[in-house]
């Protein structure tokens, strides 16, 4: 019997396929790396990577992927997790599975010891800016490559 309402799901070959087939809305694209290259991006950084498909019922509706303790600065001086990647498939959207998908990866940082979520987004019209500070995401000032830096304080 299938749990009722959303749910994250490790990567595994049962589910591979239905992973790799989530595709956002092609004005989204340019904010967001297609799953398979984010899953290539978890296999080499296991270390931190952390992947997992949203279903619900036994529909693929998203994925999502978090960095946990991350060493931002990559000199040992500041440690980070977040949300390191979110794709709701195009048709999917608009029925909470991003909200679920935030709360999950808050979830586990706190769960981890962990007090506030990262994310970064493209600037834009058609960039996620909007949802991210719908949820409390405040920009930190910083920039990451062409994206604004946000965190959501974890209390």
């Amino acid at each position: 019997m299938t749990t009722p309402g959303p749910r994250l799901e490790e990567i595994t070959s049962r589910n591979l396929a239905a992973a790799l087939g989530i595709r956002v809305r092609p004005d989204q694209e340019h904010a967001v790396e297609p799953v398979a290259e984010s899953l290539a991006e978890a296999y080499v950084r296991g270390d931190v990577a952390w992947p997992r498909l949203i279903v619900d019922g036994d529909r693929p509706v998203g994925f999502l992927m978090a960095f946990l303790d991350i060493d931002w600065n990559q000199d040992g001086t500041l440690v980070r997790s977040g949300l390191w990647r979110l794709n709701i498939a195009a048709d999917e959207q608009g029925r909470g599975y991003g909200r679920f998908a935030v709360r999950s990866v808050a979830a586990e940082i706190r769960r981890r010891g962990g007090k506030e979520l990262h994310v970064t987004w493209h600037p834009g019209p058609t960039g996620p800016e909007g949802f991210y500070l719908g949820l409390g995401f405040r920009p930190t000032g910083e920039t990451s490559g062409d994206q604004t830096v946000g965190v959501l304080e974890l209390s």
